[in-house]
């Protein structure tokens, strides 16, 4: 497998790009063992999804719907999926996944993706076609087909010209890059090869027909001890096939409950719930041998010598001695994130045990996806679908061990002409070396960019001030002020000197080698990195802190609040991706970075907003006594704070320490009103404060400064 160029090649686009990847092939060519190899040895942060249960189960990932929380039903573009309520861990799983694997995504209709591509960009960038993750998808589009009933297809035909995914208006926006396996590992006879190549493109020739033909025998029927297994086109002839076996025969029945724990949905089940078997029954392995014995896989056919309520022994032909089965265990996943770590995990939700084994005197075409046979009986004179031909007969390893019940014909090839158009396009522009140098080297570009980039920041620090200017009334401090310095002075600047760099680091490149291998480039980015990092601190956060904010008005605090805290998240993320990439820059280590950054700037984001100081006053003390007071006194009141006395005057007051009425009316916001009422309680807070209040020391009769105040605001 690993000598196989465009495994290779796949490999290395999936690993080493941001480019969304479609990789098809024929039947037999290695597309599961290359998803496999993907979750073991590549470390971006991924998640893998399929169509169906069984599909899911099998890839070792979750389903579209459950992870998505799409419903079953058509969705048109124009539908929302706005009012479905991910949880917080969910939505952390989303925002910091680096790919996103589609397996059978010949499956998926094209409504599904596109309704993936919404939920991507509602919790992502809503810019970029699927939030901007990227995306592996995977499957053979001349095999199993979208299922759409003619009602849903009613609502969808206005918006698709297809059913299939590579026709939903996410996946054509998003620059897909298709590329075609053509090794065959399963079948090695090149006749058989070309015939089932004509098939798949729905080009039978009449050589190849005719030497297909060969394997109708109407006189010569296997018999039940040759081991052959009935491909037929549906579950009812299947069923039909395997029970009148079954019942024929003589031996005892033995019946073996399944055992289910946690949560592990019926419609996923790999196996029979309660599989009925009898000694000398012809059956088939439906999963790979766990055990290091590796004794069986997926689709081996076999009968039963020996059976009691514990043991099974299959025997298969050609072998020495017959497989002891045990029981084997699936299990039902889902994401999650660790809590220490914050790596995305997978979390066994439950699980499924069962002997691994199933009638096989007849299967279903759809149900043989994936396997392989030795010998088979293909019943296909009645196929229905797209695919379905193509499908059985590539299920056999040598065109020698096919039994044909009725001849190939024509009309028994049923092929969609949309799909031989676009898997014609993906063969005739198969991507090269020369794609992958650009594709990475675009990547690379791309994450630096994202790391001198300060025009995210920029934006939240427009949004505040946007706020901050519309009820500018309502606000005290000088968080304006220090905000337009940031933006007038020294955001232009870094802007400035980051596309100077990038220019420099594009000039510094040497055709065809790779940058991180460049140590002059490496260099510099370490370089920028400390530069960049100390203007940050100095001229950007450092101002922040400083900062002074403070409003009585209830309904302004959460937008500037909100607005400090996407201010504090986006420099949390910005300093930590530089601090990371001090000692040098690689794809690999900065997607870790990133994705760290990213849950310390959640773990932070409840604080974020109070690294603003409090308002700036001569008199802190007095201020915090003012504020005390009044909060107090509207509480007694049932008023709001505010129309006792305004933030402003208080600071007023706190800065000029007004200890008579003609000072205290100088105040901007003490009106006649408010002097009235609560002038002498304020200048009595203000002579407590400086250490002037007359009452301590007042003697039997004597009429107190604060009295006399109160009755000279009365005669006023």
């Amino acid at each position: 497998m690993h000598q196989n160029h465009e495994l290779e090649l796949a490999f290395d686009f999936v690993q080493s790009t941001h480019r969304n990847l479609f990789l098809t092939g024929k039947a037999g060519t290695g597309k599961t063992t290359f998803l496999h190899r993907v979750k073991k040895e590549i470390p971006k942060r991924m998640v893998v999804v399929a169509p169906t249960g069984v599909a899911a189960i099998n890839a070792k990932g979750i389903t579209i719907h459950s992870f998505f929380q799409m419903p079953f039903g058509p969705l048109p573009p124009d539908a929302t999926l706005q009012n479905r309520r991910f949880s917080k861990k969910k939505i952390h799983i989303i925002q910091s996944m680096d790919l996103l694997v589609i397996d059978e995504i010949s499956m998926v209709r094209a409504d599904l993706l596109d309704g993936i591509d919404q939920v991507l960009r509602r919790y992502r960038d809503r810019t970029r076609p699927f939030g901007g993750v990227q995306l592996l998808m995977i499957g053979d589009l001349h095999q199993l087909a979208p299922i759409i009933k003619p009602d849903d297809w009613e609502i969808l035909k206005p918006y698709y010209e297809t059913g299939y995914f590579f026709s939903s208006q996410a996946f054509q926006q998003a620059s897909v890059l298709g590329l075609e396996l053509t090794h065959v590992y399963r079948q090695s006879n090149e006749a058989f090869i070309t015939i089932l190549n004509e098939i798949r493109e729905n080009r039978l020739s009449d050589a190849s027909r005719q030497n297909l033909n060969k394997r109708y025998t109407p006189d010569q029927i296997p018999g039940e001890k040759e081991g052959y297994i009935t491909l037929t086109t549906h579950n009812a002839s299947a069923d039909r096939i395997n029970d009148q076996k079954l019942t024929a025969m003589k031996s005892r029945v033995f019946t073996f409950e399944a055992e289910v724990s946690g949560t592990f949905p019926e419609y996923a089940y790999p196996a029979d719930e309660l599989l009925t078997l009898k000694t000398g029954a012809q059956v088939m392995f439906v999963k790979n041998d766990s055990s290091s014995k590796k004794e069986f896989y997926n689709g081996k056919i076999g009968t039963i010598t020996e059976m009691d309520d514990e043991v099974i022994e299959v025997q298969c032909e050609g072998e020495s001695s017959p497989i002891v089965v045990n029981r084997e265990r699936w299990e039902n996943i889902t994401y999650t994130l660790n809590e220490e770590t914050k790596e995305i995990e997978e979390e066994v939700l439950g699980s499924f045990s069962q002997y691994p084994l199933r009638l096989a005197w007849a299967i279903t075409i759809h149900k043989s996806q994936g396997l392989t046979f030795e010998k088979a009986v293909i019943d296909a004179g009645s196929s229905f679908a797209h695919g379905q031909t193509y499908v059985a007969l590539s299920r056999c390893k040598t065109l020698e061990g096919i039994v044909l019940s009725s001849k190939i014909t024509p009309s028994g090839i049923i092929c969609d002409q949309s799909v031989n158009h676009y898997t014609k396009e993906i063969e005739e522009n198969p991507p090269t070396q020369w794609d992958l140098d650009e594709a990475k080297r675009a990547c690379q570009f791309s994450l630096l960019g994202e790391l001198f980039d300060y025009l995210p920041l920029g934006e939240h620090i427009s949004h505040c001030l946007t706020n901050l200017t519309h009820h500018q009334k309502a606000i005290e401090g000088n968080l304006t002020d220090a905000l337009i310095a940031i933006q007038t002075t020294t955001l232009p600047e870094l802007i400035r000197i980051a596309g100077a760099f990038a220019r420099q680091l594009d000039s510094l490149m040497v055709e065809g080698q790779d940058l991180e291998a460049n140590t002059v480039i490496q260099e510099r980015i370490t370089k920028a990195c400390t530069y960049f990092l100390d203007q940050t601190q100095a001229a950007i956060t450092s101002r922040l802190d400083e900062a002074t904010f403070a409003t009585d008005n209830q309904s302004v605090k959460p937008l500037i609040d909100e607005s400090l805290v996407k201010i504090r998240e986006e420099l949390i993320v910005k300093r930590y991706c530089l601090r990371g990439c001090k000692e040098g820059f690689t794809v690999k280590d900065f997607l870790k970075i990133r994705a760290k950054a990213f849950f310390k700037k959640q773990a932070t984001r409840s604080t974020a907003k109070t690294k603003v100081k409090d308002l700036s006053s001569e008199h802190p003390e007095l201020l915090k006594r003012l504020q005390s007071w009044r909060d107090k006194q509207a509480k007694e009141e049932s008023i709001t704070p505010s129309r006792v006395s305004t933030l402003k005057a208080l600071v007023g007051i706190s800065n000029e320490l007004p200890d008579t009425l003609e000072k205290l009316r100088t105040i901007h916001g003490m009106g006649d009103k408010r002097m009235k009422k609560y002038g002498a309680k304020l200048l009595e807070i203000v002579w407590v404060y400086n250490g002037k209040d007359e009452e301590k020391g007042a003697g039997p009769g004597s009429v107190s400064r604060k009295v006399r105040v109160q009755q000279s605001l009365n005669l006023g």
